[in-house]
């Protein structure tokens, strides 16, 4: 795929982020003061923070998009892995924070959660457009290799679960309205809550560490092997070794060194590696490759007669 296309389609993407994070930010502002929920005053701030998190994520894609320059020879990749580790940061806080809510609200036994119609449509409403945008950013991350739209997707995809206890904390205050019995569905919010905070928790941890091993250029766990064996199995080929994989951002950089035989032209040498920087765009395409041959060592020359002739 053309880079121009791929990096207008991560752009567009993130700014349909941005434009969504700012509508139910807005939406969610206007109807928490005419009812005077709390709770949907609450995740007005919430929607905010995710509006920071796609304002981040946007600005990380087209920093991410420009092409190497002298300062930055590998190109300015890694700008998409620093993003997504502020937006796990960013998942993580919200997540202590929620647990901290959660458990004053359980040992507290208050939950101060209005079930107005008003709060019902506007969760409704964010649920179907946060799982819209999940999606949407989910299936452009993995057809880019973008961390920064995962972690974006991750970020939204989290907040369809918390817009959902939030309804369970209003379904919870009716059934508890209609039948006095079940009054200890008030707290049915904050053991809801706890239970998805655990789990965003898990996923933002395994999604932080990803970001980490970019970040320290670890190499994708196998790529090296895989390309050892294919270009090993190359002809003219003799031996692949000292395979180094990295990738910042979307991009991998490999560099290999193989040995060919030592008779050949430079001409023929160079038309085998750019053979092998084919096959190693196979495996991993769109890869910045790097190829340095080596000549075979000499067979040892054997060694002169010693019996030579009798001296007249």
């Amino acid at each position: 795929m053309n880079p121009a296309i791929g990096n207008q389609e991560k752009n567009l993407a993130a700014l349909n982020s941005v434009a969504a994070a700012f509508l139910l930010t807005g939406l969610k502002v206007v109807v928490g003061l005419l009812s005077g929920s709390m709770g949907i005053l609450a995740e007005a701030a919430h929607s905010g923070l995710d509006l920071v998190a796609a304002i981040v994520t946007c600005l990380a894609v087209r920093a991410a998009s420009k092409p190497p320059d002298r300062d930055h020879a590998y190109g300015h990749g890694k700008v998409e892995n620093l993003s997504a580790l502020f937006e796990t940061l960013l998942l993580l806080a919200t997540c202590a924070w929620i647990i901290h809510e959660s458990i004053h609200r359980l040992t507290t036994r208050h939950a101060a959660v209005e079930a107005s119609i008003w709060a019902f449509a506007v969760m409704g409403i964010s649920i179907a457009v946060d799982f819209s945008r999940s999606r949407m950013l989910y299936r452009v991350a993995v057809k880019h290799r973008s961390q920064a739209l995962e972690a974006d997707a991750l970020h939204f995809s989290t907040d369809i679960w918390s817009s959902a206890v939030v309804i369970t904390g209003l379904l919870g205050v009716k059934l508890a309205g209609w039948f006095p019995s079940l009054g200890f569905l008030l707290q049915a919010d904050a053991v809801a809550a706890l239970i998805v905070a655990g789990i965003v928790v898990l996923v933002s941890g395994r999604l932080g560490l990803r970001t980490i091993q970019g970040l320290l250029d670890s190499s994708p766990p196998g790529e090296d092997e895989k390309i050892r064996s294919a270009v090993a199995a190359m002809d003219g080929v003799l031996d692949c070794h000292a395979v180094r994989v990295r990738h910042s951002g979307p991009s991998y950089f490999v560099d290999l060194h193989i040995t060919v035989g030592g008779e050949q032209s430079l001409r023929a040498a160079h038309a085998l590696t750019e053979r092998v920087e084919q096959a190693v765009e196979a495996i991993l395409p769109g890869s910045d490759v790097t190829v340095h041959p080596e000549p075979a060592p000499l067979a040892p020359e054997p060694p002169a007669d010693q019996g030579g002739s009798s001296s007249r």
